[in-house]
């Protein structure tokens, strides 16, 4: 089920700003369970219980990616990047080229070594690259359907690596996507202690515009953040993949609430449920409601994230999606 539901859901592209495929994805799986809402800058929305807010569940539904700025005379697409991408990844890349009027396919070409009479392999900055899409001209590029402020998105290949792991470009955040679906349909039913939101927001990797909105509106006791933990290295200490649902403690945008930290760590071991704590880089959603709320951001841990082969354990998001029910019923 959950292996489904993340190879639907990252496959969909959908890069900040430009996330209205995976809204309608989420409101088709949603229907039969909560009314959405959406609001003016895109983020969808869930409301389950009544009273006052008691707390606001977000995941971030924008993926990185490149925005096309320009089309050559050659028929070559001109782009910029979206969210943090290395450049090193870009060069001899397939990609799906997203227009209005359907996908093209496009390759981001390589020097050969053949060619490479200086013998120089540095990594080629991002601006001095391009997308083929197999045009000409700039006018039969055009005739293609393709024109500025389209985009593109890294090739999407699916793997399910010996039955426990899954590795796919977009698990950031799609899989926090999956997460809150899932927790809604098991929490729809059940009566709650306050009111909750349920927040699928949109361009966090540029600036968690989104959630901003939500900061600008919204009043919670508690914001979450559902989103990736980079893993791992010397900066994020014991935390492994398998281990468990994660309590992301500190990371460039927040020192999270230490309180929360522990009453969430409570509720994961009254709940038996595998957890783990670690410090790590980027930034989440929930930092902006730190003058109001108290914070905290849940993940599971990722390898090689912000690349196409984003991987994570199975088990550590049936436990996550385990720990977001239990806290919605113990807060």
């Amino acid at each position: 089920m959950l292996v489904e539901e993340l190879r639907e859901i990252t496959a969909i592209p959908g890069i900040s700003g430009y996330e209205e495929k995976v809204r309608e994805k989420l409101m088709e799986w949603l229907e039969p369970y909560a009314d959405c809402t959406v609001d003016t800058i895109g983020n969808l929305i869930v409301e389950l219980g009544e009273g006052d807010l008691k707390a606001i569940f977000m995941a971030h539904m924008d993926e990185i990616g490149l925005l096309i700025t320009g089309i050559t005379p050659d028929g070559k697409l001109r782009f910029r990047k979206i969210g943090g991408i290395d450049d090193r990844l870009l060069y001899g890349r397939h990609v799906d080229v997203i227009t209005e009027s359907g996908n093209l396919d496009g390759v981001i070409g390589a020097l050969p070594v053949h060619l490479n009479l200086e013998r120089k392999f540095d990594t080629v900055p991002w601006n001095r690259l391009t997308i083929d899409i197999g045009a000409e001209s700039k006018e039969e590029a055009l005739d293609m359907g393709v024109k500025v402020l389209d985009y593109a998105v890294f090739k999407k290949h699916f793997a399910v690596l010996n039955n426990r792991y899954v590795s796919t470009r977009s698990l950031d955040d799609r899989f926090g996507v999956v997460a809150l679906v899932e927790a809604i349909k098991d929490l729809v039913d059940h009566d709650l202690n306050g009111r909750f939101i349920f927040a699928f927001t949109v361009q966090e990797e540029i600036g968690l515009k989104g959630a901003k909105f939500l900061a600008e509106h919204y009043s919670p006791k508690y914001a979450f953040a559902i989103d990736s933990f980079a893993c791992c290295s010397e900066l994020t200490g014991d935390v492994k993949l398998g281990g468990g649902a994660l309590i992301r403690a500190v990371d460039n945008s927040a020192i999270y609430t230490r309180r929360l930290a522990r009453k969430v760590w409570e509720i994961a071991e009254k709940n038996d449920i595998s957890i783990q704590i670690g410090v790590t880089g980027g930034g989440t959603d929930a930092s902006v409601f730190q003058s109001k709320s108290e914070v905290l951001a849940l993940s599971v841990p990722i390898k090689y994230l912000h690349s196409e082969v984003e991987t994570l354990h199975l088990g550590d998001l049936e436990a996550l999606i385990k720990l977001i029910e239990a806290i919605a019923f113990e807060l």
